[in-house]
Formats: C-alpha cells, structure tokens, sequence
C-alpha cells in the first residue's frame, strides 16, 4: 500500500485540498447566493475523522494539504486539526500546510497557524475600495480583512493575495493593487470567475473578465517575464520587472491547466472530487466509518483516483455558460 497516486493520465496526486466547513461569513456574489442553505452540521466530518482522513492521504503521498472553506477559521476548535497536521510537518512526511482565507478571522488565529508550522496563506480580496468590498462580499467589511493581513505578516507568514477578475467592478484597480500588494511584499494571483453553482440573478458572463485580457493591460505599465516557477497549484506566473513582484494568473477558462493537474479536492462531508469542474465524486466517508482499520479507506481513495478525468469542460467562448458546475464553490473548497 506503499505505491504513489497515480491517475489514469500518469499524473501523480500530491497535493489535497480540503474543504472542513461550507459555512462562511462573507456571501461573496461569484461565491455564494445571498440565502445559502448550509450543511447540517451533523453531516460533516469530526475534526477527528478529518485528522484520520487527511492522516491517510499523506500516508498515500500527498506532500501539500491546503486547508480552504467556506471560510475555515469559522469552524469551531479548528486549531486542533492544524496542530494535528503540523505533526506530518515535523516527521517530513508533510512538506507544506496552508491556508486559503477571506482573511476576516485571521487576527485571532495568525500566531497559533505559524505555531503549527503554517509558513504561507492566500487571502482573498477582490477590492481595495471599502464600499466595493461590501458590495461584493454583501456581508464583509474590509477593515478587518486587513487586519488579518497585518497580523499575518506580524506573525511571520507569506502572504498572498487571490483577487477574481471581475468585469466591471475591479478592471479599474488593477494597477492600484498592483502596486499596494508591491508595497507591501506581497505576492498577487488574479483567478478567472468559475461557472460554480446558481448565483441568482447574478450574471456569470457578464462577470467574467479574461485574463488575457487583463495580462494586456497589465503590460502597458509593467515588463512581463514569464516564470518557469510552479508553486504545485494551477497558476501561471510572470515578474514584474519594474517591482520584482510576482504576479500568477489562474485561467480555467482562457487556458485550463488540466495537463499538470496533481490535485484532488476532500469536502467537509467526506466526498472527493476528482476534478474542481466535473461533478464525479467518491464517498469516502462510508468508508472510512465502516472500520477502525484504514485499509477500506486506503481502498477508496486508490479506486477514486484511478477514475480521475483528464480536465473540465468549463467554457465562455460562446457567450453561454458552458460546463457549468450545480454545486457551489464553497461546497468543494475555493
């Protein structure tokens, strides 16, 4: 049970991303529907079983564990399964834990998150305008998230921001969140908006910016020298020459990265997706409560893998939405 996870197209799955709650205090409008119905919170996994779960993946190879949400730090006693997973950074087994944040709890658990061996997080922010913020998170308030963004560099972690490119609402901040994240040295990925769940009467295409189109624009201002680097997720990246800065961009839409995918996606009741864009899932709650014993689980996930599909289908170039995903993005993890 020693061999690695290797999926039918040869590539090898070390990277997890795990979703321990769908709840959140922002309703962001690519995100989720203002009225969410959330889980019962008798259908998610204990932090224990998430602990066992995850405890099993790193047996099986997985060297990366991205904690993501709905907002993760809304979930009670979360710490003890960061400390949990700290203890795979300490043996080796695990080379790299972090997080994926809205940043608005941040201020109460940075230093606890660097004590467990937590070295970078990415925080989403999609605005720097405090009114425009409320607007798009509906419930969030800016000032807070930049006060886990100043605790989290207190305490000594990486920062990244993540910012969805959003048509008609942040084009014109483009350079002013270039330059704030290169005064504050950090790093910047602009993400393309997923066709992820029914948002209402939000408008998917009339949200959706390209990347291509902001890389353009971008160019008008700065040198661009494309990177080799890859940081084990789906971003592509340049530097800045005039600031030195890093600038990633993830393009599911223009130009999906599936040829490189090493990932798998655990959601906080158990289910693994193969695939952020396909709707195929693996129950591996069934078994991991059928036994004390991993070997059913260990089953499962070798089984899962072998299923994985070569990318998704998600698609704007006709000016519908194709490939369209029912279930919302904070359901699998963003």
């Amino acid at each position: 049970m020693t061999a690695p996870l290797i999926d039918p197209f040869q590539r090898a799955i070390n990277y997890l991303r795990v979703s321990v709650t769908d709840r959140c205090d922002f309703r962001c409008v690519y995100c989720m529907s203002e009225d969410m119905t959330f889980l019962p919170k008798k259908d998610l996994l204990t932090l224990e079983e998430l602990e066992r779960m995850c405890s099993t993946f790193v047996r099986l190879g997985v060297e990366k564990l991205r904690i993501t949400g709905g907002e993760p730090l809304v979930r009670r006693d979360i710490m003890t399964f960061f400390r949990a997973m700290g203890q795979h950074l300490e043996t080796g087994a695990l080379k790299e834990l972090t997080l994926t944040t809205n940043g608005s709890q941040l201020h109460r658990f940075a230093d606890d998150l660097a004590a467990c061996g937590v070295r970078r997080v990415n925080i989403s922010l999609d605005t720097l305008d405090a009114e425009k913020f409320k607007r798009v998170t509906r419930w969030g308030r800016l000032e807070n998230v930049i006060r886990g963004i100043d605790a989290a560099q207190k305490a000594g972690l990486r920062v990244k921001i993540n910012a969805v490119a959003l048509k008609g609402f942040n084009e014109d901040e483009l350079i002013p969140i270039t330059k704030w994240c290169a005064d504050r040295d950090m790093d910047l990925t602009w993400i393309e908006v997923m066709p992820m769940g029914d948002m209402g009467e939000e408008d998917r295409i009339g949200q959706y910016w390209s990347l291509h189109d902001l890389r353009q624009e971008l160019a008008k201002t700065y040198t661009l020298t494309e990177l080799s680097e890859r940081t084990g997720g789906p971003a592509r990246y340049v530097r800045l020459e005039e600031t030195g800065q890093k600038i990633g961009f993830i393009t599911p839409m223009t130009h999906n990265f599936c040829e490189s995918c090493n990932r798998v996606r655990l959601t906080c009741t158990g289910e693994l997706y193969m695939c952020l864009g396909q709707e195929d899932m693996a129950d591996l709650r069934a078994p991991l409560r059928a036994s004390e014993d991993d070997a059913l689980l260990e089953d499962a996930i070798r089984a899962a893998i072998s299923l994985k599909p070569k990318g998704h289908d998600f698609d704007y170039s006709r000016q519908v939405i194709e490939g369209q995903m029912t279930r919302h993005m904070s359901h699998t993890g963003g």
